[in-house]
C-alpha cells in the first residue's frame, strides 16, 4: 500500500516525545509549540489522568504510523500546499483548476495581442529582425 500524504502520520523527526504533537502540528498546519502547550494547558485542566490524555498521547504514539521519509518538504510552500490538501482536499481541488483557468485566460490574451492587427506591435517586431 502506497503512503497518502492525507493521512496522519507520527512525525518523529520534528517531535519531541514519540511524534504525536509534531504530527498532529503537521497535519492541521498549527505551529507544533502552540500544540505542545494546548496539550499542556488541557492536561492542567482537565487533570492528566482523569480525562485520559496521557493515555490517548500513547495510544496514538504507539498506533499511528511514522511520516514516510518522501513526505519530509523541502520548503515551507509545499509544507503548506500539503497541510492544505489534507485539511480540505475539495478546495484544493478548487484552487488548482482556478490556477489553471487563470492561466489559460492570460495566456488566451497574449495570444490575442500578438495575433490582432496591431500594425505598431509588427512593425515592431520586424524592425528587431
Amino acid at each position: 500500500m502506497t503512503p497518502s500524504r492525507t493521512r496522519f502520520y507520527l512525525d518523529k523527526r520534528n517531535g519531541k516525545f514519540m511524534g504525536v504533537c509534531s504530527g498532529v502540528a503537521d497535519y492541521t498546519g498549527i505551529d507544533p509549540l502552540l500544540i505542545r502547550v494546548g496539550f499542556v494547558l488541557i492536561g492542567f485542566a482537565t487533570g492528566f489522568m482523569g480525562g485520559g490524555q496521557l493515555l490517548a498521547y500513547f495510544l496514538v504514539g504507539w498506533l499511528a504510523p511514522d511520516k514516510p521519509s518522501e513526505f519530509d518538504y523541502q520548503d515551507r510552500e509545499d509544507r503548506k500546499f500539503w497541510q492544505g490538501v489534507r485539511a480540505k482536499p475539495a478546495n484544493s481541488v478548487r484552487d488548482v483548476r482556478a490556477r489553471f483557468r487563470d492561466i489559460d485566460r492570460r495566456l488566451a490574451d497574449v495570444e490575442t495581442h500578438v495575433t490582432s492587427e496591431n500594425r505598431r506591435l509588427a512593425d515592431e517586431i520586424e524592425a528587431l529582425r
